[in-house]
C-alpha cells in the first residue's frame, strides 16, 4: 500500500502545532519542557525566549524557580549539546545519549590523549565533580597538575563529555550571572540516572513533538544511530514526503490543514525547531544556515514568518531591536513582525525601545 504523501506545507503546520507555535497556550513550564523533549540551551538564556514564544503569559521567574530548585537543569544530552530538561528527563536521557557524547569526545579530542589512561582521568574528574562544581578551567588546572605529560585541555573535555554533568545555577537563571560550572548529575539531583530507560519511549516522544519524521530526522535530532530498528517495532502511522522519503508518526499526531494561519514568532539562538530534522526544508525551505552567535542568549535569534525561517533579529540593548529579513516582506508581514517585536521587548527590553526592520536583499 502506498503511503499518503504530505506536502512541505502540511509538514510545516504539523510541526508548528506540535511545537506550540501556531497558538500560545497556558500551562506549566515544566510540562511544556517535557512535551518538547527539552530545549536547546547552549546559550544559557535562550530557553526563556523559546518558552515565551510558546506559552501564554510566560513569566521568566517560573523557569528560574525550576532551575534553582533543581527541578530543571542544563545538561549535555541530545547531539552532545547542552539542553534544558526537567530533572526526570535528565535522569532518563543521559543513559540513552552518553554514547553520543563519547563519540563526540573521541572525534574532537581523542588524538590529543593517545596513550593516556582516559578511564583514570574520568574517574578522578567524576570524583571531583561529585563533591562540588568545577569550571572547565579549574578542571584543566587540577588535571594538568596530576598528569602533567597529558593534554590538560583534552582531559578537562574528557571529564565534561564522558561524565554525566549539569551546568549548575546561577548560570541560566534570569537576571543573574554565573560561570559555566559543572557537577555530576547524581550529586546535583540527589539521585542516580535511570538504570534501563526506554529508547522506544524517547523516539515516540520525538515524533509527538517533531513528527511526522524520518529515521534520519530522529537520528539527527538525537545524535543516536540504529533507530530504524526502533521505529520498525513500534506501531506508527506511515507517510511519505514529496520526495518519497518515508515518514513515521505517532497514531494520534495532529495534522492541521496546510492553510492554517501561522503567526509571526521570534525564536532564540539555535531553537530545536530549526535543528531537529535531517531534511529541514519544512521550516527552512531555502536551506539557510542557522546562526549560533556567542553570548548568554536572549539577545538575538531567528524569525518565523508564515511558518518559515525568513528573518533574523538582534537586540541592541538600550538602542533598538533590529530585524533583518531574508526576502521581501509584504506590508502586512512587516506590521506583524513589528507587533511581535514589540511584544518580545516586554520580555527582553523596554516598551520604548524602537523596532527597526531592515530591507531584504533584492
Amino acid at each position: 500500500m502506498t503511503n499518503p504523501v504530505l506536502s512541505r506545507r502540511e509538514l510545516n503546520r504539523a510541526t508548528l502545532q506540535r511545537q506550540q507555535l501556531l497558538r500560545r497556550e497556558a500551562g506549566p513550564v515544566a510540562e511544556l519542557i517535557e512535551r518538547l523533549v527539552g530545549l536547546q540551551a547552549q546559550a544559557p538564556l535562550a530557553p526563556y525566549v523559546a518558552l515565551w514564544s510558546r506559552l501564554e503569559g510566560f513569566d521568566p521567574a517560573d523557569l528560574s524557580a525550576l532551575m534553582t530548585s533543581r527541578r530543571a537543569v542544563r545538561a549535555t544530552l541530545l547531539r552532545a549539546t547542552i539542553h534544558l530538561v526537567t530533572a526526570e528527563d535528565c535522569l532518563m536521557m543521559w543513559p540513552l545519549t552518553h554514547t553520543v557524547a563519547d563519540r563526540g569526545f573521541r572525534g574532537a579530542f581523542g588524538k590529543q590523549l593517545a596513550g593516556a589512561d582516559i578511564g583514570a582521568v574520568v574517574a578522578y574528574g567524576t570524583e571531583l565533580l561529585s563533591r562540588e562544581p568545577y569550571s572547565r578551567n579549574r578542571l584543566r588546572e587540577v588535571l594538568g597538575e596530576r598528569w602533567p605529560h597529558w593534554d590538560a585541555n583534552a582531559m578537562a573535555y574528557a571529564v565534561s563529555y564522558l561524565t554525566g554533568t549539569v551546568q549548575v545555577t546561577p548560570r541560566g537563571v534570569w537576571g543573574k550571572t554565573g560561570p559555566a560550572a559543572l557537577q555530576t548529575i547524581e550529586s546535583w539531583l540527589g539521585r542516580p540516572p535511570v538504570a534501563d530507560p526506554s529508547i522506544d519511549a524517547l523516539v515516540l516522544r520525538y515524533l509527538a513533538a517533531f513528527g511526522p519524521a524520518s529515521v534520519a530526522d530522529a537520528q539527527t535530532w538525537s545524535g543516536l544511530t540504529r533507530l530504524r530498528e526502533v521505529v520498525e517495532r513500534l506501531e506508527l502511522r506511515r507517510y511519505a514526503d514529496e520526495d518519497g522519503r518515508e515518514l513515521f508518526d505517532v497514531p494520534d499526531g495532529p495534522l492541521p490543514d496546510a492553510d492554517t494561519p501561522a503567526p509571526v514568532r521570534f525564536l532564540p539562538e539555535f531553537d530545536n525547531l530549526l535543528l531537529s530534522h535531517a531534511d529541514r526544508r519544512r521550516v527552512n525551505p531555502t536551506g539557510r544556515a542557522v546562526p549560533l552567535p556567542p553570548g548568554n542568549g536572549a539577545a538575538m535569534g531567528t524569525v518565523l514568518i508564515d511558518g518559515d525561517y525568513r528573518a533574523d533579529w538582534r537586540h541592541h540593548r538600550g538602542k533598538s531591536l533590529q530585524v533583518v529579513p531574508h526576502l521581501p516582506l509584504t506590508t502586512r508581514e512587516r506590521d506583524e513582525v513589528e507587533a511581535e517585536a514589540v511584544n518580545l521587548l516586554g520580555l527582553i527590553g523596554s516598551a520604548d525601545t524602537p523596532v527597526e526592520i531592515g530591507q531584504s536583499p533584492k
